[in-house]
């Protein structure tokens, strides 16, 4: 790469990973695009400029399709590398072109506004009763605490999405745990990433073999799994193969829940650490779907996210990416960019204009088909929870908490919060 590589070492990522902003602003400094070394010792690159980063995402000789890059097949890369997970995939999120376009067509069926204004009524559902489960706890607990993390962020946005997807809850545990070794913990072993991936892999299939018999016996189901499979089978040009089938779900899922927890957790944190901005919402005179977008701009759920592939050598922010890079988009770092967002990007301000201007969704033909429902339980989690409890404030000091090991999420792996007096 150049002009930087000639002169700054490539930085070499930790894959325990830990809170980005440090280290964005860092290598920002130094350039909107940063040569890194991934764990395994593969060469690669991250964007970091909002700017650069909206053109990358979009530009037209960038590719997410893993044939693009030698490395991956010549023998430089490992094949038990774990973040192979990433490029191997098959599905939406790593086609191109018409392939892109046939499955996105497919599951984006479902995304529609109007489709996700129907499960409304369910996400509210769903958030009243995990709210009194986090008021149990509360309860319970000697100190008033309980761990927001477990009993509402998570259980919302996985029952919502398993729950779209005609996954039993038998299987809901497991799953996250499995996607969660699989695509975020980046500090794990290539045999426990590979056996995590390998079990999802299976799991997902027992799944959607349930779901076959089912269709079977005349007894389709409306979810989004058997909408896939009746694809799957028919006989148009909209047919998946099981790959596709098996990563199109394996998608559905960690991208339904993940990203949704941490967006959940880190606008909590955001609020109960910035009083005047939560007062500004209760006093009308900013909205919850603010919050939201500043928390997406400044707190992002997705840290580095792996990976495009330039098809040719490109110059993006002045520096030459080689053909076949694998590139990570750095979403938390772009939502800080003080050359697009102004010299407070590092302020947490939800009355900034701006706001919806981040890149957290992506941009261009992947930006993600899940963002509004993503938005839609945001937006329910934190009405229903500040209006649930008015008092709600961490249970421990913002520094002790537990970030995620991952370089890929961005969130903390707990939320011990005291709930305080219930308004009703």
């Amino acid at each position: 790469m150049s002009p930087n590589s000639a002169s700054v070492p490539a930085h070499r990522v930790d894959p325990a990973g830990g809170c980005p902003h440090a280290l964005n602003a860092r290598l920002r400094a130094r350039g909107a695009v940063a040569e890194v070394v991934l764990p395994g010792a593969v060469p690669g690159a991250v964007v970091l400029g909002h700017e650069e980063l909206k053109e990358f995402l979009a530009h037209p000789d960038v590719a997410k399709d893993a044939r693009h890059c030698p490395a991956l097949h010549d023998g430089s890369i490992a094949r038990d590398w774990p973040l192979r997970v990433f490029a191997d995939a098959q599905g939406m999120h790593t086609a191109d072109g018409a392939d892109h376009r046939r499955l996105r067509a497919l599951v984006g069926k479902a995304f529609t506004a109007r489709q996700v204004e129907r499960l409304r009524p369910r996400v509210e559902e769903l958030a009243d009763t995990l709210l009194d489960d986090l008021a149990r706890a509360a309860a319970e607990d000697p100190d008033g605490a309980a761990d927001l993390h477990a009993h509402f962020a998570l259980p919302l946005p996985m029952n919502v999405i398993c729950e779209l997807l005609g996954v039993d809850p038998e299987h809901r545990g497991r799953l996250h745990e499995l996607s969660h070794t699989v695509i975020v913990a980046t500090d794990t072993t290539p045999a426990e990433a590979m056996a995590a991936a390998r079990e999802l892999v299976a799991l997902m299939g027992t799944i959607a073999a349930a779901h076959r018999a089912a269709a079977a016996r005349g007894e389709a189901g409306e979810d989004l799994t058997s909408a896939l499979i009746a694809a799957r089978e028919g006989d148009d040009g909209d047919r998946l193969s099981e790959a596709e089938l098996i990563g199109t779900m394996r998608l559905m899922l960690v991208a339904g829940h993940e990203t949704t927890l941490n967006l959940i957790v880190n606008a909590v944190r955001a609020l109960c650490t910035h009083p005047d901005q939560l007062a500004l919402v209760r006093e009308s005179r900013a909205t919850w779907s603010d919050v939201v977008d500043e928390t997406l701009r400044w707190d992002g759920p997705v840290s580095w996210f792996p990976f495009r592939y330039p098809t040719r050598d490109l110059t993006v922010g002045g520096t030459v990416i080689p053909r076949g890079t694998p590139v990570l988009a750095g979403y938390t770092a772009a939502g800080r960019d003080a050359a697009f967002h102004g010299p407070d990007a590092d302020r947490f301000d939800i009355t900034r204009p701006t706001a919806a201007r981040h890149l957290s969704f992506g941009h261009g033909a992947h930006y993600c088909a899940g963002a509004p429902l993503a938005r839609l339980e945001a937006t329910i989690a934190l009405e229903r929870l500040f209006a649930r409890f008015p008092d709600l404030g961490l249970a421990a000091p913002e520094a002790d908490l537990p970030h995620q090991r991952s370089f890929i999420g961005n969130g903390v792996r707990a939320l011990p919060v005291r709930p305080g007096r219930s308004a009703g």
